[in-house]
């Protein structure tokens, strides 16, 4: 295993971690737990203005622009995009880009799935596609930090599916995170387990554990229990795919949860919504205890927020929470637990479908914090994504109003400059050895250990730099990552006739957002074939 040296940002994360401040972001909530739920507030960007050209009420120094619309050709692109979308999330590229995925909620089968646009450096649409097909009422969903999109069927049979947000991979079904109706999923990458929610009246909240993190084919699936002072406990859930009994029935004494709806971690918290009565929670993994944040119930006449949905924290320290139905607002939460509107969309041009209404979905940022993505599910019976620009408020280290297509360090410590020359750091593990069969079969198998998004190219090369195999990162990654280098069909044919040791060279380039490199060297000795058995005596 290559030693990481302690670059700037590996040295502000491991003190963060052991002070239990800063994290994998603001981390203003820890300070803040078992403090009273949140209230009315001013609110930190002033009034709504008036409606805008496309029905959007916002603060002074924002303005909204149409992406898509469903059922209709994404701008400069072949695609049509889906009808009903939902949850979203933002993937960095590492050419200062970045890739938007969204869920599409249609109930019919084989018509739901997932799809996403990409974006150059100036927030330009450059593509669009198809990334998962052939499954029904994919709802929030979740973004993984090993750069792929979990997309979660909400009916009663539903799977959580893996996605490639470049559609370049199949989706693939992982079917050992449980059988529900999943609504949507986040990523604890400090303790290595995903937390799920489920869309029922007496849903239950799911912890997994991969049995090899972050390869999620297998795992433990459990269920919380809460205590009437809030401290959590978890029970293994005996058969995570059957449907009779169901997944929440399972553990007796299992807590419910009234309509479980968007998830976000941040800095050791999972934020989660239940629209059944309107309250946003708090989950801290370190310490196993849970809050609430905000309850409509008690907020107050005054409150704007009154009905809750998917949520996301913008490195400001702002938790946004989107409106399913009320009068189609985006509010957030400030960390001295305030409440107030940030965003309205304009009843009469977004009404939605008769019988069913509408709701504002998939709240989420692009990379550098300063665009604002949400769609609306029905407007016009078939849906509409929207993006939103303006001064959003800094985060620690950072001014206030950063400018739209500013890029931002990752850790939260300010722009990147010309001056940012720290290499990412990285940490890998793999077989030195392997023979030629399992390399053309399954590939050889990489473990990486990242401090920041990071792209990774991997090469295998034979004596005189002939390339034997790559594979590279479609997204910018981080934490803990897995890949396999395997070589092409006409290759692994000619590796298996070997008859002497191959001396290999892998040699791995990761590279930031910043355009700082890391290069790895190694050796990996490729074994021939078995050339028949020994008897027995």
């Amino acid at each position: 295993m290559e030693g990481t040296s302690l670059t700037r940002r590996a040295l502000f994360r491991s003190t963060a971690l052991a002070t239990g401040a800063l994290a994998f972001g603001p981390g203003f909530y820890r300070s803040a737990f078992a403090a009273a739920p949140a209230k009315p507030g001013p609110g930190p960007y002033g009034p709504l203005r008036s409606y805008d050209a496309n029905g959007i009420a916002l603060p002074r120094g924002f303005s909204s622009r149409v992406l898509a619309r469903g059922g209709r050709v994404v701008s400069g692109t072949s695609y049509i995009w889906h009808t009903f979308t939902d949850g979203q999330a933002a993937f960095p590229t590492v050419d200062g880009g970045w890739i938007l995925v969204a869920n599409s909620e249609v109930p019919v089968p084989m018509l739901g799935g997932a799809s996403s646009i990409t974006f150059d450096r100036s927030g330009r649409i450059t593509g669009a596609r198809r990334v998962l097909g052939g499954t029904r009422t994919n709802c929030a969903g979740g973004p993984t930090p090993w750069g792929t999109w979990l997309s979660g069927e909400e009916h009663p049979e539903g799977l959580q599916w893996e996605c490639d947000p470049t559609g370049e991979r199949p989706a693939v079904a992982r079917p050992a995170m449980g059988t529900f109706q999943h609504e949507s999923v986040c990523v604890d990458p400090a303790g290595e387990r995903l937390y799920q929610t489920e869309d029922v009246r007496d849903g239950c909240f799911y912890r997994f554990t991969p049995a090899d993190y972050p390869d999620l084919s297998a795992g433990l699936l459990e269920v919380a229990k809460v205590a009437p002072d809030g401290k959590v406990t978890w029970e293994r859930v005996p058969q995570p795919n059957s449907t009779s009994p169901p997944t929440r029935n399972q553990v007796p004494g299992a807590t419910r949860f009234n309509g479980g709806e968007g998830t976000w971690f941040d800095s050791g918290v999972v934020f989660f919504t239940t629209k059944g009565d309107r309250k946003v929670w708090a989950y801290d993994t370190v310490a196993e205890t849970m809050e609430v944040v905000y309850d409509a119930a008690t907020a107050g006449e005054g409150s704007a927020l009154r009905s809750v949905d998917n949520v996301c924290v913008h490195r400001s320290g702002d938790i946004f929470v989107c409106e399913d139905g009320d009068n189609l607002e985006i509010c957030l939460i400030t960390p001295d637990r305030q409440v107030a509107p940030f965003l309205r969309c304009d009843a009469r041009r977004h009404a939605g479908i008769p019988g069913l209404g509408n709701e504002t979905v998939g709240v989420t940022f692009d990379p550098s914090g300063t665009r604002l993505y949400f769609g609306i599910q029905r407007t016009n019976g078939q849906g509409i994504l929207l993006e939103v620009s303006g001064p959003f408020r800094g985060h620690a280290g950072a001014p206030a109003g950063i400018v739209a297509g500013s890029r931002l360090a990752p850790t939260g410590e300010g722009p990147l400059t010309a001056r940012d020359r720290v290499a990412p750091g990285v940490r890998l593990r793999h077989a030195r050895s392997i023979s030629a069969a399992n390399l053309a079969r399954r590939g050889l198998a990489m473990t990486f250990g990242l401090d920041e998004p990071a792209a990774i190219d991997a090469r295998l090369l034979a004596p005189g730099g002939r390339q034997i195999a790559r594979t590279r990162t479609s997204v910018a990654v981080s934490g803990r990552v897995r890949l396999r280098v395997r070589p092409g069909p006409r290759t692994g044919q000619a590796l298996r006739r070997r008859r002497r040791p191959l001396k290999a060279r892998l040699v791995v380039v990761v590279r930031d957002r910043a355009g700082n490199r890391r290069t790895i060297r190694r050796r990996v000795t490729v074994r021939p074939p078995v050339r028949g058995r020994r008897r027995r005596r």
